[in-house]
């Protein structure tokens, strides 16, 4: 891969995001999951603060072939019994069955929020810098809707994908619950800057074997590179309890489904700062410059972007990302999860993941 100053990328100021925003395509009918005056106590943003997400869902309720989003005008009154919903206690609950329509680039399933910083602003496109953030780093910074920002969550994970085809790949049985996306950008790469492949800096995980009574926390860094290369891996970074690819019980160390658990992800200026907390475990804490290639244990990792993300634009997501893909393959993160894709059924299988948040909150980053 070509390395270039960052200085270089200013040149290319032609080529930030000018995709057409991607277009809601789920309804706001009674059969879609909309709420009346009857069910406003099931609708997620009549308890959070929603004006900046809009929600992916693993359903086609429209017909039209292309998974379904709830843009942030509509989610403010709508909800879905199954897969999106208050519940009686007021948590947000996210739901994504092991078998059901995916994104186009993925083949997990997911209930998950997307940040729009942009709000019900559609002047924007979804993929323009107003509607996303970058780091301090990026020599356009001043065009983008902030530079950083902070996501701060507590949730609990209900349920987790209980059978796979190959249980010893790293995402069996786990869910991710909080990440840092960074753009998909086709100009990008065509200028071989070494940005634009959509890759996530951070992913936060929950993983729990089914022998153990307790699963583990972890976050994940992926290295940024194409798809094609060899070293593009995810490096994982234990909280509480293992990674992803020990299947070790973690015993107390580890985090009991149901059990409540928070995390903040703080990028300031070009420095992501983490912070995990649960009631009797040990608060945890990293920090890593993404605009290089020095690791959150402060070594210089060779095969990584030599500027990490500091290119790239990007956005918060949360919710249940379902690791247990149904694609039966080679790669590792084929899992051959069972799934039949009615809801229904996969539940009582113990085929789909749920996580519930009682906080989720967006603001501008802070120092350290």
């Amino acid at each position: 891969m070509k390395k270039y100053p960052l200085s270089k990328l200013a040149l290319y100021s032609a080529v930030l995001p000018i995709s057409l925003a991607l277009t809601s395509c789920a309804n706001n009918g009674s059969d879609s999951g909309a709420a009346d005056n009857q069910t406003n106590s099931l609708v997620p943003a009549n308890q959070f603060d929603l004006n900046h997400w809009k929600i992916t869902l693993p359903m086609d309720a429209d017909k039209n072939g292309k998974i379904d989003e709830i843009d942030v005008k509509e989610i403010q009154n709508y909800y879905h019994p199954d897969y999106f919903y208050l519940d009686e206690n007021g948590g947000m609950v996210f739901a994504a069955p092991n078998k059901a329509i995916t994104t186009a680039t993925s083949s997990n399933t997911r209930s998950e929020l997307r940040q729009m910083v942009r709000g019900t602003n559609k002047k924007i496109k979804t993929k323009y810098p107003g509607n996303n953030f970058s780091l301090a780093a990026h020599p356009l910074a001043k065009r983008f809707g902030s530079v950083g920002g902070k996501l701060e969550a507590t949730l609990k994970v209900d349920h987790v994908a209980r059978r796979a085809g190959y249980p010893d790949k790293p995402p069996a049985y786990s869910v991710v619950v909080g990440q840092i996306h960074a753009g998909k950008d086709k100009a990008l790469i065509a200028k071989e800057l070494g940005f634009g492949w959509g890759n996530e800096p951070i992913k936060v995980y929950y993983k729990k074997w089914p022998n153990h009574d307790k699963g583990s926390v972890f976050w994940n860094y992926e290295r940024n590179l194409p798809k094609e290369d060899k070293n593009r891996t995810d490096i994982a970074y234990p909280v509480w309890g293992n990674v992803w690819d020990n299947p070790a019980d973690p015993g107390d160390a580890g985090i009991a489904l149901g059990e409540e658990f928070s995390y903040t992800i703080n990028v300031h200026e070009s420095t992501m700062h983490l912070t995990f907390t649960a009631k009797g475990k040990p608060t945890v804490k990293y920090s890593i410059n993404l605009a290089n290639n020095v690791d959150a244990y402060g070594n210089v990792d060779e095969h990584d972007h030599p500027l990490g993300y500091a290119g790239d634009w990007h956005y918060f997501k949360a919710g249940a990302y379902n690791q247990c893909s149904t694609k039966d393959a080679k790669g590792g993160w084929y899992t051959a999860c069972p799934g039949t894709g009615d809801w229904e059924t996969d539940k009582k299988n113990g085929d789909y993941t749920q996580v519930t948040f009682t906080r989720l909150k967006l603001s501008p980053s802070t120092p350290e």
